[in-house]
């Protein structure tokens, strides 16, 4: 196996050199102490390296780590750090959440820069968050986790900053190449799919000059199951079969039994070049570019209890209601009666969907004798979408019996067969082109100079340009009744028969667990060529467009000091934003244009109490800026629901006075017992609310986000065990509570702060020797809460998952592996805080088995 050389203390930038270097090569720099076997307890111990040797409150994880989690991108590796939870709904991680704080106020940086990301799905938006889908895990060297800020670190974080490394080709061996090949076979689809990587690195004999490059080819063909409510905020009057009439009622609009297929192909490629002339400068140009093709389709057999029935008057046979938390009533059950009102419907849906994603960036550094410069210029953009999404709709009337509860969805259609194709009619159909993009361009500058005055032993200041521009666009096909091409169309024309038996995990004895789908290539054939004639126009959806551009500007100062047995550093960090949100209003192109400043302080404390004991103590003033599509001025509407989300270019950033302190004991070598507390007080918090809007000449329900009056108090701790057990046995584990105080808002409804889940808990127990090493992993988190709907807010449930992965070195370069993620199939439940469903939906487990070489 590899080896790598350990030392008894090492300055945090040896640490991470440690993290991606061969043994040959550091020991050209220091004569080791020990040779300590690599693989899992060597990850380990090199993570805990940085851990112990930064003047921060700082988790890591390094390359060999995520190589041995059975995970394909990065966000499923930082699930493992403690304070961090990672969404599931699409079935592999996508976006973070810290120290219960929302995905949107997280940052990632890859070394040190923002990377422009963009999503394939149309009800998505961008985010300041990051989509870990686009980028796989084999590209990275290290992940460093800042939970308190330093005044050099970019700013725009609340709960963490996320520090990405790439590798570097000086720090390997030269001829270095590692390839791996893998199988993954999906348990919902039933299918096997392909997965490849490779990565070379040369240098010259001299080690001034290298060449990295790598690549990363993933086929992925998902099955998502999902029971569903679109629970929302109108209100209807319901009437039982005795004439009672009960007002003010929420009611799902609709609900169905849905089928998600994606066939995911994502490329990711990577080339560096690194030129070290002399001893003081390192030049390094590096190019990221991730490409991902997503072609999805989804199919919904639905019911339709509001929209439909309650819309159109419909007498309901023994409605039950429950009693929201504004007061309000809500059906969730009864027999809708009237057998002329619609009822039943399938929406299927093709997408044809990207993502591609792109970094360039130069990095140069020079060190004098006690100073260095460090420069660093680069663009990065990003563009996703569709180019289609062609949604059908089916309908017939009967009249339906409702069963709703927090983990039950139950639909009986008593006038026909969900299994019947000729049951169904055309009624319509629509095409959204969506295209989302994000462009960056940004230029740095930082001196850093060694100090001997007094307590104080190094200086760093810098300055920082950011200039981000984000535009949504979507253009809409719509059918045209009128035209002569126009026919009707029976499902049965297009059927696809019958789909699989779906629900394995979440349907109850009522639920639709199999029904008559559509044929997609049959849908193209016989219903797409009516649109050339005619029967589908397209028009530029004004009301979607936004465009916001961000020019930032930062300077910094920050200072390291040193007295006794205390260390750390202090800073503060000034930012100037100017905002510019555009948008159609009432036709018209408008913008709205704002300047604000801040500035930021941040200090650092490390008590070494003893070699192996350290006390940390940090306090700061964060910050990070709303959403871009809470930014926006724009509105969207859905044409399914007929309400229509809008954005607030006038929302307020989130400010927080934080503080942390923590105890480290480094018990024994590769081991850590350790204990952090931290608070979070939060100035406001984004809540959404809706309200009747004519628009077009039409009363909509439109939902906008808006500043809470009051902000938030989020407090916690999180501790974490690191042990080698003997005999080849270790484990890891850390558990996170998280408290968080959100006021009423606007003297209403008393909110759970969006994003947090109170505990958090993950656990690995690993065996390894010399040919084989085994992990079984567990995480798990509680409830998380979202924004308001029907009276209540959103709960994402209970969460935990099982995973496992394996390798046997066949030889010193050969190694096969076993991974299985979601052993146990666990189920995606969302709903209301008062019970009204919204989401169930199951993955299903996923196994792969692979081959490794590194030469």
């Amino acid at each position: 196996m590899n080896k790598i050389i350990r030392h008894k203390k090492l300055p945090l930038a040896m640490a991470l050199l440690a993290a991606g270097c061969s043994a040959s090569v550091f020991a050209q720099t220091e004569e080791p102490e020990e040779m300590v076997i690599t693989g899992i307890r060597g990850s380990l111990q090199q993570a805990l390296s940085v851990k112990q040797n930064s003047d921060a409150i700082v988790d890591a994880i390094n390359s060999e780590d995520i190589g041995e989690f059975p995970d394909k991108n990065i966000a499923d590796s930082l699930q493992r750090i403690p304070g961090i939870s990672v969404d599931r709904i699409w079935g592999e991680g996508r976006d973070i959440f810290v120290r219960g704080t929302n995905s949107t106020m997280n940052r990632t940086l890859m070394n040190g820069q923002n990377v422009a990301s963009a999503y394939w799905w149309a009800n998505d938006n961008p985010s300041r968050g990051f989509n870990y889908s686009i980028l796989a895990s084999e590209l990275v060297s290290s992940l460093e986790v800042y939970k308190s800020p330093e005044a050099d670190i970019d700013e725009g974080s609340i709960g963490g900053t996320v520090i990405v490394r790439t590798r570097k080709p000086l720090d390997l061996a030269s001829g270095t190449i590692n390839l791996s090949a893998e199988s993954v076979y999906s348990e919902l689809p039933d299918v096997w799919d392909p997965q490849l990587s490779a990565l070379g690195s040369w240098k010259n004999e001299e080690g001034t000059f290298g060449v990295l490059a790598s690549i990363n080819s993933q086929k992925r063909r998902v099955r998502r199951d999902g029971l569903e409510g679109f629970a929302d905020n109108t209100l209807y009057s319901v009437t039982d079969q005795n004439g009672a009439v009960t007002k003010d009622v929420y009611a799902v609009w609709g609900g169905g039994s849905a089928i998600f297929q994606q066939e995911t192909e994502r490329l990711t490629s990577n080339a560096t070049l690194q030129f070290k002339p002399t001893d003081a400068w390192d030049l390094t140009l590096n190019y990221v570019k991730s490409d991902m093709d997503s072609d999805n389709n989804n199919q919904n057999y639905l019911f339709m209890p509001g929209g439909y029935k309650l819309a159109n008057g419909d007498r309901v046979t023994n409605p039950k209601f429950i009693t929201t938390g504004d007061g309000k009533k809500a059906i969730v059950a009864g027999t809708f009666e009237n057998p002329n009102s619609g009822g039943a419907a399938i929406e299927p849906i093709f997408r044809e969907a990207s993502v591609e994603s792109e970094v360039l960036d130069f990095d140069a550094t020079y060190t004098g004798d006690d100073w260095t410069v460090h420069a660093q210029v680069g663009t990065t953009s990003a563009e996703g979408g569709s180019d289609r999404d062609m949604g059908y709709w089916f309908e017939a009337n009967t009249r339906e019996r409702v069963n709703l509860g927090k983990n039950t969805i139950e639909i009986e259609y008593l006038d026909i067969d969900p299994k019947d194709h000729s049951a169904l009619t055309l009624l319509s159909a629509r095409d959204w082109i969506r295209k989302m993009e994000d462009e960056e361009n940004y230029a740095q500058l930082d001196f850093e100079k060694e100090l001997d005055w007094g307590i104080i032993t190094g200086i760093k200041t810098g300055i920082k340009f950011r200039d981000e521009t984000i535009t949504n666009n979507r253009t809409v096909g719509s059918t045209n009744s009128s035209s002569p091409a126009w026919k009707v169309i029976t499902m049965d024309q297009v059927s696809g028969g019958l789909t699989p038996r779906l629900h394995g995990e979440a349907a109850t004895s009522g639920s639709l667990t199999q029904y008559a789908w559509i044929d997609g290539n049959k849908a193209k054939q016989v219903i797409d060529p009516m649109f050339v004639a005619g029967a589908m126009t397209y028009t530029y959806d004004q009301k979607a467009f936004y465009e916001i551009n961000e020019e930032i500007s930062a300077a910094y100062v920050k200072a390291d000091f040193e007295i006794n047995k205390f260390h750390g550093n202090f800073g503060v960090r000034a930012v100037e934003t100017d905002q510019t949100s555009k948008a159609y209003i009432d036709g018209k192109l408008g913008s709205v244009s704002r300047s604000y400043d801040d500035f930021l302080p941040s200090f650092n404390l490390i008590y070494d109490v003893a070699d192996d004991v350290k006390i940390r103590a940090a306090i700061s003033k964060v910050m990070a800026r709303p959403t871009f599509q809470d930014l926006s001025a724009n509105i969207t509407i859905n044409a399914t629901t007929a309400s229509a989300s809008a954005g607030n270019p006038n929302i307020k950033p989130f400010y927080a006075d934080q503080f942390e302190a923590g105890v480290e004991w480094y018990f024994e070598e590769g081991a850590i017992l350790s204990g952090t507390f931290f608070s979070k007080s939060l100035d406001t918090f984004v809540f959404t609310r809706t309200t009747t809007e004519v628009i077009d000449g039409k009363n909509i329900s439109v939902t906008r986000p808006h500043n809470a009056s009051d902000g938030a108090d989020i407090s916690g701790f999180e501790v974490q065990l690191q042990k080698e057990l003997g005999s080849g046995f270790g484990m890891v584990a850390n558990y996170t509570f998280t408290d968080a105080t959100v006021p009423a808002v606007d003297g209403g409804q008393k909110l759970k702060l969006p994003g947090n889940s109170e505990d958090q808990a993950n656990a690995s127990v690993y065996y390894e020797n010399d040919s084989v090493s085994i992990r079984l992993s567990y995480n798990f988190r509680s409830e998380a809460y979202g924004g308001l709907t029907s009276g209540s807010q959103l709960v994402t449930a209970d969460y935990d998952q099982w995973d496992a992965t394996a390798d046997w070195n066949v030889t010193d370069q050969i190694t096969l592996f076993l991974t299985a993620v979601n052993l146990t199939n666990e189920v995606i439940y969302q709903h209301t805080d008062d019970g009204i469903p919204v989401g169930f939906y199951e993955n299903g487990a996923r196994y792969s088995l692979g081959v490794r070489a590194k030469f």
